[in-house]
């Protein structure tokens, strides 16, 4: 007995992964003023939301296994919010206040399964 795999469509799975992560609007590196922690808790929230709207999209333009290509999505916000962080951390003058950058970092990767369970649940309830 043989199974029968898709084949792989690696084009179309970095296609899904960039649209899901160009999903998210990023203003340009010292543009903006200087936010308030009000501000940036909403500014957290609203990137949670995107975390989890750009995960369900490259899950669901993900060829095969979605659940993976969403986690990808998460580990690369992981490792630009890693990134951020080291490079803003002792940045002077500074560039807002620490739990800010390690928020998204933390989020990132919940966000992305998030994003992922949500388009595998609406697939199982279109089954």
């Amino acid at each position: 007995m043989s199974e029968t795999h898709p084949p792989r469509r690696t084009g179309q799975s970095i296609g899904a992964v960039l649209a899901g992560i160009a999903a998210g609007i990023f203003a340009p590196l010292g543009q903006q003023p200087p936010m308030s922690d009000q501000l940036l808790l909403l500014a957290t929230a609203y990137r949670i939301v995107y975390g989890i709207v750009g995960s369900y999209i490259i899950a669901r333009l993900a060829p095969d296994r979605p659940m993976l290509h969403a986690l990808v999505g998460g580990g690369i916000g992981f490792a630009v919010s890693i990134v951020g962080a080291v490079a803003t951390w002792n940045h002077e003058p500074p560039l807002g206040p620490h739990w800010y950058s390690l928020a998204l970092a933390v989020t990132a990767l919940p966000c992305a399964w998030l994003g992922g369970k949500l388009r595998l649940m609406q697939n199982a309830s279109q089954s």
